[in-house]
């Protein structure tokens, strides 16, 4: 019974962290490269307009990022609850 009460706690910290990482990207994607997009494009990167540069190339590096910090977390996750190889 205990092992599937760990599961069960393993399970419910991977979904949290799945939802707070998928709405930092949601956040970035849609936020930074629709909603906010008017007044990011003030400021420049790379020569382009910022809202502009998010839209295209912002949101991406920002999902790349997340993958790697979801890694961490999970290696992290699975030695707490015993699952690491």
């Amino acid at each position: 019974m205990e092992s599937r009460s760990n599961a069960r706690a393993y399970w419910k910290a991977n979904l949290k962290y799945l939802l707070i990482l998928l709405s930092v990207w949601f956040a970035v994607s849609f936020g930074a490269g629709i909603l906010f997009k008017d007044f990011l494009n003030q400021f420049h990167l790379g020569g382009f307009k910022l809202g502009f540069w998010f839209a295209q190339q912002g949101s991406i590096y920002v999902f790349v990022i997340l993958i790697f910090i979801y890694i961490h977390l999970m290696n992290k996750l699975d030695k707490k609850y015993g699952y690491s190889e």
